[in-house]
């Protein structure tokens, strides 16, 4: 483990996306990067897994799904006093749509994980996303 991955071990992330296949990547590449990451296949699977689990330093949230879609999830998340301040960036192929959500950042599928990379370090950092330098 790297010196950066040392420092983010102990940070988690909520991925809220449909696809199996792009739920397993983005959990393998984040947690390569040393995040404890959890996942959830729709809105309504993350809103109950958040009322008990750890919380998260930012929600990966994808907008088209079945269930809850990411819009709706993002509406109720805002209702919730407990988690309404978590950071949502939106990852979907349909970012550009994403304008009705307080999304701290919106990525369009497929996604450059570079960027998803400084974005999820810049929420997730001890200093509660306060980038010095």
């Amino acid at each position: 483990m790297t010196e950066q991955n040392l420092k983010t071990a102990n940070h988690k992330i909520l991925v809220v996306d449909d696809d199996d296949a792009v739920r397993f990547a983005m959990q393998t590449a984040l947690e390569f990067e040393g995040y404890e990451v959890f996942t959830a296949e729709n809105g309504q699977a993350a809103l109950d897994f958040l009322q008990h689990a750890p919380r998260p330093c930012v929600i990966l949230l994808d907008l088209m799904m079945p269930v809850m879609d990411g819009w709706t999830f993002a509406l109720q998340l805002e209702k919730d006093e407990k988690l309404a301040d978590i950071p949502i960036v939106v990852v979907s192929a349909f970012g550009d749509q994403a304008q009705t959500i307080n999304a701290k950042t919106i990525f369009k599928k497929p996604v450059n994980l570079k960027e998803l990379f400084a974005t999820v370090k810049k929420w997730c950092a001890d200093n509660g996303g306060i980038i010095h330098g």
